[in-house]
């Protein structure tokens, strides 16, 4: 045959269409998969530590659609493998044999028989279940076999797993594993492996009461081609068909609901493996509603607690409120909620005085009225001590000598170390909280305080002696979510907002805190746990927070309403302790203390007396461990040599007596208005003897005005019938039997005599208050008098 040009050219054509039938096939094969197999969205799964379910969140779309596990389950892949595609681990994607014989059964007979592998199964569950056809058919072939080239094998298997339907909304093993047998999948015994597996065949069979037997029939005729493979063993077999089978789905775990809610708007659609420590949870839950239960009684319905690791810096434990009911908001975290912060803010400042120099850990404070700038601090008791040592004020949590405590320190100063701390809700100006900020007129959360204590117990913890580094991340990234464990550790030689020194004193006065009833003579048990530990009360009874930490736990328990609501019974002492020692009971524990920190801290002579450091007339001194910046605190000034008679009856001077008559004496001496409440608590405390008549003292004042302060503008209240209450004047006076004679604008309106204390009822205005004693002492105080 002879061959023509024209028959070289039509062959030439006929090659070319092939080629590019081919080259347009096999581009289409290249790319026909989409970048992302799979765009639905998965359920928020929220894992212990040790990877246990501790909460999930359905999917948008209203499916439970747990995200890919790493792997699939031993059990699992030899069922599944043998029910639906023996052959996976040979075949490119698809089994001619298997779709031969399913070509033939649909052809020749009225059964329907699928012969879709694993891989193709996958491709058909991301086209959403295309209709099933031929040319689909074909459609899937070739994905499949690209499917094939992108991922491995133990990869498809686990697409499958994740996305294959297993009856009403439940997507994928793992999420069947936990709604029909409540297990993690790795769990799932042979014969609750072998019935998920038939499953997605036909997810219609799990409805309670019905298809049982269908079910069972394919379940077991699994088990027995199991056992026939000698992949389980008769016995296995035989126990495994009398297992249940799934019905009604189970409630998922709800261990830690809040801070699954937490993580659900953080990282929606994530398995995320949180720092929780399941068994110390579920603890904290049963307290949680243990205390509920009692709480409400006295209409409290709200709590919350955290659990911090002080140096890893992850939480242990979270629960975000009571379980209560949504009445009562039983939804919200109280954990991230700002509300009044009480007194826990108190221990920080006395721990940044000590790091300053401004006081020593047992300075004496004054304790009495106090009016600043129409602001009147009171204590909890409504009773003044007249002075007390800081680390008393600080135990005692009280009031005044907090407030007069900022402002020697500078509200300026502390509201920046609290910015330091990272304190985030306090977050408006020093001067918009002013001198309240120590008493709860600011809000932060039970989180952020919390973590502030940590942060306290950190810095002491990574504070080395040979090197005298801490942690330059103290304050920081303290996580539920697992992270890289070296970031606990990092250190750096910069400064930290407080020196280990003066937290190391914190730590110890907070110690001594008293615990509540039943818990007094806890130093006496072998297996006590010491903590440093603070309440809080809000104002009106609206917050109740207990903080404290060891060398290993920092704890934070808040107990309130979370709609604001005060009640008589919601203080840090009676409501929050009791919860909060319930909790650090049931942590591990090995009784041990922070390590003191020797090279942060210096010997000081101080007065025994007084706590400061010791001056010249100190007679009783000690030696204490203090923060180094101590050494320059101002000298004891309580302790002064005066001069009296050699009865001791009057005191004297140069000026006015003969030398050998007189005698010097060593005196602890306050001011009038101190020593007026002084006198109360310490019956032992002797006043200075009066002035010798024929003696004067240049600048010395024996009178001192307790109410009102100089320049204060005064209000008056109603009662209920409409009246103004008296304006009660009162003085105080070193020598309380002398009597003193008052004046009102130059108008004389009475005169008292040991009690120095006079009520009157003055219209609104300008007044000059006058007071002169026996002695012609003199005194002058201007006020103004206000509407209510």
């Amino acid at each position: 045959m002879k061959i023509t040009k024209q028959h070289i050219i039509t062959k030439l054509k006929k090659h070319k269409i092939k080629l590019s039938i081919f080259l347009l096939v096999f581009v289409y094969w290249l790319f026909c998969l989409p970048t992302t197999l799979f765009k639905e969205t998965t359920s928020t799964v929220v894992e212990s530590h040790t990877g246990e379910l501790l909460g999930a969140r359905i999917a948008d779309d209203g499916q439970w659609r747990f995200p890919a596990l790493d792997s699939v389950p031993y059990r699992f892949e030899q069922c599944v493998l043998l029910f639906e595609d023996e052959y996976f681990y040979k075949h490119p994607g698809f089994n001619p044999v298997a779709m031969g014989k399913a070509l033939y059964g649909n052809i020749m007979t009225d059964k329907r028989r699928g012969g879709s592998t694993i891989t193709q199964q996958v491709i058909r569950l991301s086209r959403k279940n295309t209709k099933r056809t031929y040319a689909e058919k074909l459609i899937e072939l070739l994905k499949a076999t690209r499917l094939e080239t992108r991922y491995s094998k133990d990869e498809i298997l686990n697409l499958y797993a994740t996305y294959a339907p297993f009856g009403g909304n439940v997507v994928g093993l793992e999420t069947a594993s936990w709604r029909y047998y409540g297990l993690p999948a790795h769990q799932l015994s042979w014969g609750q492996s072998a019935a998920l597996a038939v499953l997605p065949n036909h997810p219609a069979m799990v409805r309670p009461g019905k298809n049982e037997g269908t079910l069972s029939r394919k379940r077991n005729q699994l088990l027995k081609k199991l056992w026939e493979n000698e992949i389980i063993d008769e016995a296995t077999y035989q126990l495994s068909i009398l297992e249940e089978l799934p019905g009604k789905p189970y409630p998922l775990p709800q261990i830690a609901s809040h801070l699954t809610e937490r993580i659900r708007k953080e990282y929606k659609g994530k398995r995320i493996k949180s720092t929780v420590h399941s068994d110390v949870q579920l603890q904290l839950n049963r307290l949680a509603k243990e205390h509920h239960l009692q709480l409400q009684q006295n209409e409290i319905y709200n709590l919350a607690i955290v659990v911090m690791d002080v140096q890893t810096k992850e939480v242990i434990g979270y629960v975000g409120n009571a379980p209560t009911s949504a009445l009562h908001h039983k939804d919200v975290d109280i954990v991230t909620r700002p509300r009044s912060t009480g007194s826990v803010l108190k221990p920080l400042l006395y721990a940044g005085m000590l790091d300053a120099g401004t006081i020593l850990p047992e300075s004496l404070v004054v304790d009495i009225p106090t009016y600043i700038n129409g602001y009147q601090p009171q204590n909890f008791d409504k009773e003044f001590q007249g002075i007390v040592p800081a680390s008393s004020a600080l135990a005692r949590s009280l009031n005044v000598p907090a407030v007069r405590m900022l402002q020697k320190y500078g509200l300026d100063k502390f509201y920046g170390d609290l910015q330091d701390m990272e304190v985030a809700h306090i977050d408006k100006s020093a001067n918009y909280y002013g001198l309240s900020l120590i008493l709860g007129g600011a809000e932060s959360s039970l989180w952020e305080v919390t973590k502030t204590y940590a942060g306290l117990a950190h810095t002491l913890n990574t504070y080395t002696n040979s090197s005298s580094e801490y942690s330059h991340t103290a304050f920081q990234e303290y996580s539920y979510t697992s992270k890289n464990p070296e970031i606990a550790t990092q250190l750096l030689s910069d400064p930290p907002v407080y020196d280990a020194g003066a937290i190391y004193n914190t730590l110890e006065t907070l110690r001594n805190v008293n615990r509540p009833t039943g818990e007094e003579n806890w130093q006496f048990y072998e297996d006590a746990q010491p903590i440093a530990w603070k309440t809080g009360t809000s104002y009106g009874f609206k917050d109740a927070w207990a903080v404290g930490v060891t060398p290993q736990y920092a704890i934070g328990v808040w107990v309130g309403n979370a709609d604001g609501e005060g009640r008589p019974g919601i203080t840090g002492m009676q409501a929050a302790a009791p919860l909060f020692f319930d909790v650090l009971r049931e942590l591990p524990n090995d009784g041990s203390w922070f390590a003191t920190p020797y090279d942060a801290l210096t010997e000081i002579k101080v007065c025994s007396d007084t706590g400061d450091a010791a001056s010249i007339y100190c007679q009783n001194t000690k030696m204490i461990l203090a923060p180094e910046a101590g050494i320059h605190s101002e000298a004891c000034s309580y302790h002064k040599q005066i001069y009296v008679t050699t009865s001791g009856n009057y005191r004297v001077n140069s000026a006015c007596y003969e030398l050998d008559q007189m005698k010097s004496e060593i005196r602890f001496v306050v001011s009038p208005a101190v020593a007026y409440y002084y006198a109360n608590k310490h019956p032992d405390y002797k006043e200075l003897p009066p002035l010798h008549p024929d003696c004067t003292i240049l600048g010395e004042q024996p009178m001192s005005f307790i109410y009102p302060k100089k320049n204060e503008d005064v209000i008056l209240p109603k009662d209920f019938d409409g009246k103004r209450n008296d304006l009660i004047l009162k003085l105080a006076h070193r020598n309380p039997d002398t009597k003193v004679f008052w004046y009102l604008n130059d108008t004389f309106i009475g005169d008292t005599e040991t009690f120095h204390e006079l009520a009157v009822l003055p219209v609104e205005g300008d007044y000059m208050i006058t007071v002169v004693d026996a002695d012609g002492n003199q005194l002058k105080q201007q006020i103004k008098i206000s509407k209510f």
